[in-house]
This record gives structure tokens, C-alpha cells and sequence, in this order.
């Protein structure tokens, strides 16, 4: 079964928790702390592998897990870090961030990775709290939560020249005639369900790779047909090659395919406009060809080149191979997506933010969110004193306090972050 998107969720493994312990030896005067850090939770890793031609194991796999770090021990014993997680996928692959809209990772290469979601880092052992005021902490921290992640997994094949066209035209049988593919060739439409690739050589030994996409028909761009489907394979080809029907086998204005397909594209992804093109008059053999071909010609702008062939007989079609062999030589390297599509990371700022919201429910109940909060929350021992102490002093620090002043919060009042609650005192 051939899949090429998908939609999952990936969560990070968590880091491990520090530990809080003491050196107690016999004759260890004043021993102190001696708890370790936890380890490092797995990362979620992306790997292109050339083996993999579909997203089809990743169908059944709607949530993909970290491991959580070894947690720290007494002794200053850290944690063991977890093994990332390894995720293989198809050449090709595009995976996309679906809360933020960014593009995590564009895998073109064999072997090439990307981490997708970090793993947290180890919460610290008591240990490291230890100051020349407090020699002494009986606290540590939880480990960081890894990062989670809803994705949109797509593969956008690497092909060269992409095979556009209505149902019927002979998109499969001239890949079949330059190639070794073998496509499933028949006289009805949308026999080809899945794309086709094939290796291609011209005569000057440059060799490509072509892509015979399943036919398109108007509304393609919007789901009808095919289309919408496998629209986004032919957005890394460097080429796209129309085949028409110029012998008009179905009664249709060839010139109008031409101007639907071209609409389609357009509508799906104005980029594609901006890609070399050639036309494949196909269907030679037949005697509607010549008349409709001349009439084309006269409507077509004379800088786009046009090679009739007839795919069935195999006649001229070493041709287009050969022009297409030279034109892909000439022809740079181009990304599929531009820098400001792929996840940013902010390295300064005009004006600072809060990292908080507060916000007031009903019954006088002030609501903190932010990352930054929620993370402190989740990382602090609230079973220790001084861990509650000390997430305290840190909220105070940030601004909390005052704000809840500012905003009108009272004595007594509920104050929520997350799932905890505890009363505002000034």
C-alpha cells in the first residue's frame, strides 16, 4: 500500500529526576549532599532511509514515545541519558510542525536526521544546589518533560521531470518506453493510483529520474479526482512535462487541457508556474493528430518547446529524453521551502515579553500559563520544603507577585497553574 502523509504525535522522553541524599559515613565529618542529576530523556530522530518508499508503518503508529532518563542516585550518581528514538522514513520526506505551521525537517539525502523533539534535560541532584549559604539543600528537581509534537509527515518524491496530465493521455506508457518502470497501462481512466518513478538515460549519459503522477482532472487542486493527493509529488521536479492527448482521442480541445492542467497547478501551488516546462504531443500514430497540433501551435507561446511523439509506437521519444538530459544539466538546485519556512529559534528581541499570562476565572480564581511557569511546576519537588520555598521565590522573581497585585488579586485568593491550586498571600 502506498502512503505518503500522515498525521501523528511524538512526545520526547522526560529527563530524570535528581536525587536528594546525604554522605553519612562513619568518619566523614560533615558529609553533605550527595544526591546525582538524572539523565537525559531520548530525542525523537528522523532518518531518511533509501529503502523506504512509503509512510505505510507509520499509518498504524499514532503517537511515538521517548523514554524517560535514568533518574539520579545517591553517591553523585547521574543518571543514565536514554537512546533516541530512531524513526525511519522514505527519501523525500517533509515533516511539519501543525501547532506552529514551521517545517521541522526536509530529509533529502540517505541517512540524513533530524531531531524532532528533544528529550528534557535531568533534573539536579541536591548536590548541585549547594552554596556557601546553604550548605546543606534538602531538595532536588524532577527532570525537564521532553518536548511533544503534533506532525504532519508527507513524502514529496525526488524526482527530476514530473509527468502531468489528464486521465489517458500516455503519461505511463512513455515512462514505460524510457525506463525500466512498469506501470499498469489500460483503456479507462486513473489506472495509475500511485506514482510511477523510473530511471531515465539520454544520450549524452545523464541519467534522471521521472515521475508519472495519476491523472488530473479539473478541481484536482481542491480533492476532486487524484489530484490533491499526489499534487505534491511534483513540487521538487525541476521540470515539469505536460502530456496531451493532441490527437483529441476523447473529444477534448487540447489547448484547454493544457490551460486546465496549468490552472490546477497554479491552484495547488503557484511555485510550480515558475518551473521550466515542455509539452509531450502525444499520440502521433493517429490521424486527428496533425490538424489539432497545428491549430496548438498557433495558440502556444513559441519560447515553450513542444515535441510530438506517439508513446505507443515509441516513435520520437528518445527525443524529449535527450532535450531533457540537457536542460536538467543547466539547471541549479533549488530548496523546496525558504529559510523563514523552517523552525526559527529567536536569538533576540526588540522588546521583552512576560513568559506568563494571568488571566481571572470566575469565584476569584487567577489562572498563570506559560512555558516557562508550567515547565518550573513541573520540574519542582513540592514533597521537600524548601522545593516548595524555592518555587515560590522563583515565581516572585519573574514578576508574578506584583502582577497579581497589579491585576487586583486579594488575600486569599485562588491562584492555578496547571492542575495545582494555592491561596495568594502578599
Amino acid at each position: 500500500m502506498f502512503v505518503d502523509e500522515v498525521e501523528i504525535k511524538v512526545k520526547a522522553g522526560d529527563g530524570g529526576d535528581g536525587c536528594t541524599a546525604f554522605r553519612r559515613e562513619k568518619y566523614v565529618a560533615m558529609g553533605g549532599p550527595f544526591g546525582g542529576n538524572g539523565g537525559h530523556g531520548s530525542d525523537i530522530i528522523f532518518k531518511a532511509d533509501s529503502g523506504l518508499h512509503t509512510l505505510l508503518d507509520l499509518r498504524y503508529q499514532k503517537q511515538i514515545k521517548g523514554k524517560k532518563g535514568e533518574n539520579g542516585k545517591g553517591k553523585n550518581q547521574h543518571g543514565k541519558g536514554s537512546e533516541p528514538v530512531i524513526v525511519k522514513v522514505p527519501l523525500g520526506t517533509v515533516v511539519t510542525d501543525l501547532d506552529s505551521g514551521f517545517i521541522l525537517a526536509d530529509l533529502k539525502e540517505a541517512d540524513q536526521e533530524a531531531i524532532i523533539a528533544k528529550g528534557g534535560r535531568g533534573g539536579r541532584g541536591n548536590t548541585a544546589f549547594k552554596t556557601q549559604t546553604n550548605t546543606a539543600p534538602d531538595f532536588s528537581e524532577n527532570g525537564e518533560p521532553g518536548e511533544e509534537k503534533t506532525l504532519k509527515v508527507e513524502v514529496k518524491m525526488l524526482a527530476d521531470v514530473g509527468l502531468v496530465g489528464l486521465p489517458s493521455v500516455g503519461k505511463s506508457t512513455i515512462i514505460s518506453c524510457v525506463s525500466r518502470s512498469k506501470p499498469k497501462i489500460a483503456a479507462y481512466h486513473f489506472t495509475t493510483l500511485t506514482p510511477n518513478l523510473g530511471v531515465v538515460k539520454a544520450e549524452n549519459s545523464e541519467s534522471f529520474v521521472m515521475a508519472d503522477l495519476p491523472g488530473l482532472i479539473e478541481g484536482a487542486s481542491k480533492g476532486d479526482g487524484l489530484g490533491d493527493k499526489f499534487l505534491r509529488h511534483i513540487e521538487r521536479t525541476k521540470v515539469i512535462a505536460h502530456v496531451i492527448d493532441m490527437a483529441a482521442t476523447e473529444g477534448r480541445d487540447p489547448y484547454e487541457d493544457y490551460l486546465l492542467i496549468n490552472k490546477e497547478l497554479e491552484s495547488f501551488n503557484k511555485k510550480l508556474l515558475k518551473k521550466p516546462q515542455i509539452i509531450i504531443a502525444n499520440k502521433s500514430d493517429l490521424e486527428t493528430f496533425e490538424e489539432n497540433y497545428q491549430n496548438f501551435l498557433k495558440k502556444m507561446d513559441p519560447s515553450i518547446k513542444i515535441f510530438p511523439v506517439s508513446a505507443a509506437t515509441n516513435t520520437k521519444v528518445q527525443e524529449v529524453v535527450n532535450y531533457l538530459g540537457t536542460l536538467l544539466k543547466e539547471l541549479p538546485n533549488t530548496p523546496l521551502f525558504q529559510d523563514e519556512e523552517f523552525e526559527s529559534h529567536v536569538l533576540y528581541t526588540f522588546k521583552k515579553e512576560e513568559p506568563y499570562t494571568i488571566e481571572k476565572e470566575a469565584n476569584d480564581l487567577w489562572v498563570i500559563k506559560g512555558e516557562q511557569v508550567e515547565k518550573l511546576f513541573k520540574m519542582t519537588k513540592f514533597s521537600s520544603e524548601e522545593g516548595m520555598l524555592r518555587f515560590a521565590k522563583k515565581l516572585t522573581k519573574m514578576g508574578i507577585d506584583q502582577k497579581l497585585e497589579e491585576l487586583g488579586a486579594k488575600e486569599g485568593d485562588q491562584v492555578r497553574i496547571l492542575d495545582f491550586y494555592f491561596d495568594f498571600r502578599n
